[in-house]
């Protein structure tokens, strides 16, 4: 009888069949991996399954045997992920607003063949993608592409700026004007994605939404600028200072909270942040923040527990907002 095409592939259709079925806790006899071979019309004996199986180890591949009368056999231990580092994986992709509903299921689907079947099966029971906010922007994969080269080929790259209409449509922001910048960097910051870059037309370093960037072009033939710039410019800094990645004015001011929002107040600036104990109820802390409406209505959300102490000008700004906001809901 002639032999399989197959055949010749025996030890990887082997490898096959333990990344994909064997695990700690579903481990394969040498009859069970036989049978599971003959399914890819595959034959094999024991002394044959012995003799991969050293060959796969040899190799490299951390395969362990487990004797036992019920329930022992073979299974591939040596993963390049652990199941926790996958489903913390499969969350982060969950999460991430700037990734479309199908993508996010594309890129779980993937994360999933890097476990067993059955601990793939523990990581489709976590997913929970449908109801969650997600951007519309299909072609956000291929921006972030063209962002990439264009920084790795220390080029400019030019855009519009999308915005959503009434219509919940995006739509090209002041008219359809073509954003010419010099791209630096790439950075995640409350669920969204956003791109880090120079802007000649008024020298300062700005940040962008990535997935409201329309029609991107790599100026193959145009030099990034602004690097003295970006060379001064800490991310992690400008993110804790900007809420919600809102620009505004930048200012040092002096916050007293209640001892109890020690955890916000760390969560929001870091743990490098002085803590000054202003009495046995209060602490405060001097930070530089970028004054908007949504710094107040982070501050606003805290209620009475935060007060802002200095300077006098962000102090009555504030005020003001809060009064505005009150009017709206005068009789």
């Amino acid at each position: 009888m002639a032999k399989s095409p197959n055949q010749k592939l025996k030890l990887l259709y082997l490898l096959k069949i333990l990344t994909e079925q064997s695990d700690e806790n579903h481990c394969m006899s040498s009859q069970a991996l036989i049978d599971a071979l003959s399914a890819y019309d595959i034959k094999a004996e024991r002394k044959s399954i012995y003799d991969d199986i050293a060959q796969l180890t040899d190799f490299g591949y951390d395969i362990v045997l487990v004797k036992a009368k019920t329930g022992g056999g073979y299974y591939l231990a040596g993963r390049e992920f652990e199941l926790a580092e996958l489903k913390l994986l499969v969350e982060t992709v969950q999460a991430s607003r700037f990734l479309t509903i199908k993508k996010s299921r594309e890129l779980i689907s993937k994360i999933e063949t890097l476990a067993s079947r059955a601990e793939a099966g523990q990581l489709q029971r976590q997913v929970y993608v449908a109801n969650r906010i997600k951007t519309d922007n299909e072609s956000i994969y291929y921006i972030v592409d063209d962002i990439h080269r264009a920084i790795q080929n220390n080029m400019q790259i030019s855009f519009q700026y999308m915005e959503w209409s009434l219509e919940k449509k995006l739509v090209p922001r002041k008219s359809g004007k073509i954003y010419q910048v010099s791209p630096w960097a790439l950075t995640c910051k409350d669920e969204n994605y956003y791109l880090i870059a120079h802007d000649e037309e008024e020298d300062k370093i700005k940040h962008f939404r990535v997935d409201k960037l329309g029609h991107v072009k790599v100026l193959d033939n145009i030099k990034r600028k602004g690097a003295e710039l970006f060379e001064r410019f800490d991310i992690a800094a400008y993110a804790n200072k900007t809420f919600g990645m809102y620009g505004g004015r930048e200012e040092t001011v002096t916050l007293e909270f209640e001892n109890r929002l020690i955890g916000v107040v760390m969560d929001r600036f870091g743990k490098e942040v002085t803590v000054r104990k202003r009495d046995e109820e209060h602490f405060s802390v001097r930070v530089q923040v970028a004054v908007s409406g949504q710094f107040f209505g982070w501050l606003t959300g805290l209620g009475t527990g935060a007060r802002i102490i200095a300077p006098n000008d962000v102090s009555v700004e504030y005020r003001m907002y809060v009064k505005q906001v009150l009017e709206q809901y005068s009789e």
